[in-house]
């Protein structure tokens, strides 16, 4: 199965399989734990590897590509407590990356098609 970039990035926030990276911001936003996130996707080589790069920059790359910002972790706090805590916990561990793309929400998958290249 041929995935595009931002149905795999879906895919592997809803499966749960991955400390280092989850919905934030009520699933309005892609919250990565940067060096967790080198370690447990980007690391991955053979069948476990998810995207074609091993370097951050390029995955970086590829979410602007496909419209993400990246925004700041002050801009909203989480409305939930345990994502609130989750993201403290994780941000003691290095930094959070936040990336936010009007057409990737939790809540609207529907929207997930508009999430076209550049």
């Amino acid at each position: 199965l041929n995935l595009y970039f931002p149905q795999k990035l879906w895919k592997m926030l809803e499966s749960g399989m991955f400390q280092s990276i989850w919905w934030s911001d009520g699933g309005k936003c892609v919250a990565i734990n940067e060096e967790l996130f080198k370690e447990e996707v980007l690391g991955k080589r053979g069948p476990w590897q998810v995207f074609a790069t091993q370097n951050m920059k390029s995955f970086v790359r590829q979410l602007n590509i496909y419209g993400f910002t990246k925004i700041h972790p002050d801009w909203k706090r989480s409305a939930s407590l345990p994502e609130f805590l989750a993201e403290e916990a994780a941000s003691a561990h290095g930094q959070i990356l936040y990336y936010y793309n009007p057409s990737f929400n939790r809540e609207l998958p529907h929207l997930l098609e508009k999430c076209k290249r550049r």
